[in-house]
């Protein structure tokens, strides 16, 4: 495992953004952070698990949704500065309940944000 650590390029916090992607239908799904920790948990498990900024602690993404994403392929960019993971998610990966964390599109003509998804579950009922 540790010849994809020789071309990653870690920030000065010892992370790296990760793009989530559905495999099936290449729509992105989040952003996140891993750190190598994160990175070799994901690995070994075939789960995504990223590095959470704002607690300062590993976890699976689904921890509390139980909504995991399945890992189906990991690629990195061409100056190993960012993640690429093809996942099958499970539910959804937003925590308001949208399959996607990008739900929200600018319409230039209202000069507002819309949604361009359903929900796809009541975050009332997991959080």
């Amino acid at each position: 495992m540790e010849k994809i650590f020789e071309i990653l390029n870690f920030s000065d916090k010892g992370l790296i953004p990760a793009i989530i992607m559905d495999a099936e239908s290449r729509t992105v799904l989040t952003l996140c952070y891993m750190n190598r920790d994160a990175l070799e948990k994901t690995l070994e498990t075939g789960k995504v698990y990223l590095f959470r900024r704002s607690k300062g602690r590993l976890m699976i993404k689904g921890e509390t949704s139980g909504h995991i994403q399945l890992v189906r392929d990991v690629r990195v960019d061409c100056a190993g500065n960012s993640l690429l993971i093809l996942v099958d998610q499970q539910v959804a990966a937003c925590h308001l309940g949208y399959f996607s964390c990008y739900f929200r599109s600018y319409n230039a003509d209202k000069g507002d944000w819309e949604s361009v998804e359903e929900r796809v579950f009541d975050p009332a009922d997991v959080y």
